[in-house]
């Protein structure tokens, strides 16, 4: 629309006639080579629709002139990966635990491979640092249940504890309290034993009595003065690492209803090799035999 041509008294520059609240807006043209540049995008857009994939269709996508494909890019870069890994996982999956960790090159290949299976399949129950939570062992430490030997972790991944394995690792404890194996008054008797064993404040009169349930229900598994038997898969109790805590309230539950952890087996949900570089690297964080 037509307008009378008024100058700005400030800039001298001509309005567009549209004014809001007395602020008037000056008439200054985009600088050229502002316009330019918005020319030469617009073209550049038009190419790019032209040379690479750009317009979804129906089931598919324009594939454009070059036929270029980031996926198919990413595949193809991961297929490289593969074929530089294959060398080395082709000597893990044929050498023993022990010529790994005597290759050091192989060994550094085994221990980042390890890394990266624990952070994908393990760390969700042990922890990124494989610290371990409740009734999800730490593996930094030097209390291994079923033993902390390079081929003894091996055998606890392929095999699991208490899976649906046949060569399972298992171990049962009775759960004394609710079946009725031992009254309430032995439970807490026995549980004045452990916190004696074990180093913490305890009753003395109800710990020697408790010591006489210990030899007759416990000893068998546990070990006469409840050091532990990696056959039995029976943890020592005369330390201070508890998979589900050692305090006395703890530790009642633990004898009233047992505890049945289960680990899963991951021999064919992983293949040889990976399995191999976990035992490795597992026994590497600090805790290994």
């Amino acid at each position: 629309m037509a307008h009378n041509a008024e100058k700005d008294a400030v800039t001298g520059v001509e309005t567009t006639g549209h004014e809001w609240d007395g602020i008037k807006e000056l008439n200054n043209p985009l600088p050229r080579w502002w316009l330019w540049t918005f020319y030469i995008t617009v073209l550049w857009s038009i190419g790019y629709w032209v040379v690479y994939p750009a317009w979804p269709l129906v089931s598919s996508y324009t594939e454009g002139m070059f036929g270029y494909s980031s996926r198919q890019e990413v595949m193809d870069r991961i297929a490289e990966a593969k074929e530089a890994q294959s060398e080395y996982l082709g000597k893990i999956e044929t050498a023993s635990l022990d010529e790994i960790r005597g290759d050091s090159e192989l060994l550094n290949f085994a221990l980042a491979g390890g890394r990266s299976a624990f952070a994908v399949n393990c760390s969700q129950c042990h922890g990124q640092g494989a610290q371990g939570f409740v009734g999800y062992p730490n593996l930094n430490d030097d209390a291994w249940i079923w033993g902390g030997k390079p081929d003894e972790i091996m055998t606890t991944i392929l095999y699991g504890i208490r899976s649906d394995h046949d060569d399972t690792r298992y171990s049962e404890m009775p759960a004394f309290g609710r079946d009725g194996l031992l009254e309430r008054p032995q439970i807490n008797e026995v549980v004045e034993y452990v916190l004696q064993i074990s180093g913490q404040d305890h009753d003395s009169g109800m710990a020697t009595a408790g010591k006489d349930v210990f030899v007759e229900q416990c000893a068998a598994c546990h070990g006469e003065n409840g050091e532990g038997i990696r056959e039995t898969g029976a943890p020592r109790l005369t330390d201070s690492i508890w998979l589900y805590g050692g305090d006395r309230d703890t530790l009642r539950a633990t004898v009233t209803n047992a505890r049945y952890g289960v680990m899963p087996a991951w021999t064919g949900r992983l293949d040889e090799a990976t399995i191999k570089q976990l035992a490795v690297y597992v026994h590497s964080l600090g805790g290994g035999e």
